[in-house]
């Protein structure tokens, strides 16, 4: 049986259950095609300096002390994100002759790799070094090639996949029983980390220009908190719209699964997004997608898949979410259940165990 090592510093936990979430599924669809995969993640996304450094070194020489002890039994090595889970695989690799995989997630290009000219260097490096790229986004892999130099033969696009078990079709009305919504009210969700470069000041600009044109709409947020001085900034936006408005913090995935089933649109308003995971799944349930057209958005819903807004624009994402809440959605609704096939859990184990498969041959081929 193959045995791996999946590095990652975001994995879920007990206490922070969506932080990575999309990492420990891919984890547990390898286990569940029969390989061995040993995990070594950071599972706590608190911030500060000192606890910062002292996790992410503690976690360091672990992953480095679970090498040098399995070297010989490793067939490769994945990790999630380049910098700076990719150096542990890259140091494997030159110490020890471990092969590797890197899944690019977008944030470790768009926005790691741009803090300084040194960390851009590492990415390169990890990147170019790898023995396969694995970009979640159509955009990523033109940017992993145009601008870190990367062979294109090396690249491929996968998403992490969406768990059609849990993100499936469900009916409307049935979710909206079970979530004590009103029949009758016109539901948007967002779903996504409360953060301003998702875009959630522009939706609540945006709501207030829709909510003239359906003052029986309500907007739902679902998502993380913890960046406290944007909350504040979001709590005086909402003082001066007189809207529904309501927030919840991150919830299991079915309960996920059933507030997008609930809900007439689906809006990912994001600055910039490496795939846009979320949005996916939504389209897995049938529920109409606004998003920016940014990032693997512009490619998820191309063609009609969903509706695509300009990014930091609350007039454009205004009339985007119109659109939807007025136009029939059946045509737009066949048109995501063919994207969605291409991404089910079963496609996504097929490709990533070729991947695997091509890069131990290669190793084995020196």
């Amino acid at each position: 049986m193959r045995r791996i090592a999946v590095f990652s510093n975001m994995y879920p936990s007990e206490k922070h259950p969506t932080f990575g979430i999309f990492v420990k599924n891919q984890v547990e669809l390898l286990r569940s095609k029969g390989i061995q995969v040993d995990l070594i993640a950071i599972d706590e996304p608190g911030k500060g300096k000192a606890a910062t450094l002292k996790k992410y070194l503690t976690w360091f020489l672990k992953s480095i002390g679970f090498l040098v002890r399995h070297k010989k039994q490793l067939s490769l090595t994945h990790a999630h994100y380049a910098f700076p889970t990719g150096i542990i695989s890259l140091i494997g690799k030159k110490l020890f002759g471990i092969p590797y995989v890197v899944t690019v997630h977008g944030g470790d290009i768009d926005k790691m790799a741009a803090k300084s000219a040194r960390i851009a260097g590492y990415t390169r490096n990890v990147l170019q070094q790898a023995d396969a790229v694995i970009t979640v986004g159509e955009r990523l892999k033109q940017d992993v090639i145009g601008k870190f130099g990367v062979k294109e033969e090396h690249v491929h696009v996968m998403s992490m996949g969406v768990d059609t078990d849990i993100f499936k079709p469900m009916r409307k009305e049935e979710a909206r029983k079970q979530l004590d919504i009103l029949p009758t009210e016109k539901l948007l969700v967002f779903v996504g980390n409360m953060i301003e470069a998702k875009g959630v000041l522009d939706l609540v600009d945006a709501f207030t220009i829709v909510h003239k044109d359906h003052p029986d709409a309500a907007l739902h947020l679902i998502g993380s908190s913890k960046d406290e001085r944007f909350m504040e900034t979001l709590a005086n936006r909402l003082l001066s719209k007189d809207v529904r408005i309501t927030h919840q913090e991150p919830l299991p995935q079915k309960e996920v699964a059933q507030w997008i089933a609930a809900a007439d649109v689906f809006v990912l308003p994001s600055h910039h997004e490496g795939f846009g995971l979320v949005a996916l799944e939504a389209m897995a349930v049938g529920t109409t997608v606004v998003g920016s057209d940014v990032g693997g958005l512009s490619f998820l819903l191309d063609n009609d898949a969903g509706i695509l807004v300009e990014p930091k624009n609350p007039e454009s994402l205004a009339t985007g979410l119109k659109q939807a809440l007025e136009e029939p959605v059946e045509t737009r609704r066949t048109i995501a259940a063919e994207k969605v096939a291409g991404h089910t859990y079963d496609v996504i184990a097929e490709r990533l165990t070729a991947i695997y498969d091509d890069v131990s041959k290669g190793q084995n081929a020196k």
